[in-house]
């Protein structure tokens, strides 16, 4: 597995609130399969977020909470790099994970956006590196505000910005003072 990348939606302002979370998991041969898993954040929605995403206390029903699911995926996040499109994923973990009193992942986390801003400059000031500007500008397809989806486009992102740099994802996204020196 070269990276996984991880999107989440929250029931409310509440980061530690996850209702969703959305994974990509992309192989060494660029080969990339989705999924996503419903969250009971057992607090409110607030209505803002059901209008962002489409996810209420309707579609959360019966499915488990944070820490069940992290548990079940806390081997394979761990075992990977991560990649979020932005900060607000990696935020949301720990805050969840603080919330309920469990461990932290120890993951790496790399930035999605700090990978688009390396490989597209020229979109610094023209309508920027999120992921709506991007799906404009790169042609990518994907329903905003879904988990996997934002996952999916995410991963999407990386592969784009390394075919067109001739860089890794690695060397794209850490800060020069953590690339291993060759």
């Amino acid at each position: 597995m070269r990276f996984i990348a991880v999107d989440v939606e929250t029931a409310n302002r509440g980061r530690h609130s996850i209702c969703q979370i959305g994974l990509a998991y992309v192989e060494d041969n660029g080969d990339m399969r989705t999924e996503s898993y419903l969250i009971d954040p057992e607090e409110r929605f607030s209505a803002f977020n059901v209008q962002l995403h489409g996810i209420g206390p309707a579609q959360v029903a019966g499915a488990p909470a944070f820490p069940e699911v992290l548990e079940t995926l806390r081997h394979r996040l761990e075992q990977s790099i991560l990649v979020q499109h932005r900060t607000f994923d990696k935020q949301a973990f720990d805050m969840a994970c603080h919330a309920y009193g469990i461990p932290y992942l120890n993951s790496e986390w790399i930035n999605s956006v700090t990978i688009a801003r390396k490989a597209w400059p020229e979109f610094k000031g023209n309508g920027g590196h999120g992921l709506a500007n991007l799906k404009a500008e790169l042609g990518l397809v994907f329903h905003h505000h879904d988990a996997e989806e934002d996952a999916r486009a995410a991963a999407e992102v990386v592969l784009l910005a390394e075919e067109r740099s001739g860089l890794d994802f690695l060397t794209l996204g850490r800060p020069k003072s953590q690339q291993k020196r060759g």
